[in-house]
């Protein structure tokens, strides 16, 4: 792997109850996260091509992880999500080569299929910083009860010449989605819309 890695952290979010009303199955969010070191950091540089290359390694990387973390199969999967932060030294043009359309080739393998677009976010920020990863449907943009985010946080990351990469993947929607739309169990998944 050509990314420098100083860290990964990877958990499961669950949900249990909401005001008061159980949830079962439970709603369950995988994050997968690295902090890696920004090879551009303190300059200009034209051609990023390199972190683009690095975010495909990422991308099947941190997928796998989610997915392992969430005990399930790829086909399992129903939404997922990536975002970037960029500490000191760096740009936010980092973050977006970083999760260019190259990532999310590797993450639709590791959860089969993936046919709408990949939510994404892109920050700078630096450590403890709250980045917010934005979650849609793998294979259905409209289905609105899986329009959804997750927080990551590290205390010690992104330091300075570092950008921290998540990833997150699910294997249901919101807790007690009642909004209307198309639902999961309605989507075809053909034209990344519907």
């Amino acid at each position: 792997m050509s990314a420098d890695i100083r860290k990964i952290a990877v958990w499961v979010e669950e949900t249990h109850s909401e005001i008061g009303k159980a949830i079962s199955p439970p709603t369950r969010k995988a994050v997968a996260v690295a902090v890696i070191k920004n090879p551009f950091a303190g300059s200009y540089t034209e051609d990023l091509t390199p972190l683009m290359d690095i975010g495909a390694e990422l991308g099947a990387l941190l997928g796998d992880k989610c997915v392992a973390a969430l005990g399930i199969t790829p086909a399992q999967a129903e939404s997922y999500g990536k975002a970037a932060m960029v500490g000191e030294g760096g740009e936010l043009e980092h973050a977006a080569a970083l999760l260019h359309p190259k990532m999310g080739a590797p993450l639709r393998v590791a959860v089969e299929k993936g046919a709408a677009l990949v939510p994404s976010s892109k920050k700078m920020g630096g450590p403890g910083q709250v980045l917010d990863v934005p979650l849609g449907h793998k294979d259905a943009a409209y289905v609105r009860s899986h329009f959804d985010g997750i927080e990551v946080r590290l205390n010690d990351a992104p330091r300075a010449g570092e950008i921290l990469v998540a990833i997150a993947v699910t294997d249901s929607g919101r807790p007690l989605p009642r909004v209307g739309g198309l639902t999961h169990a309605d989507a075809i998944g053909q034209d990344g819309l519907r």
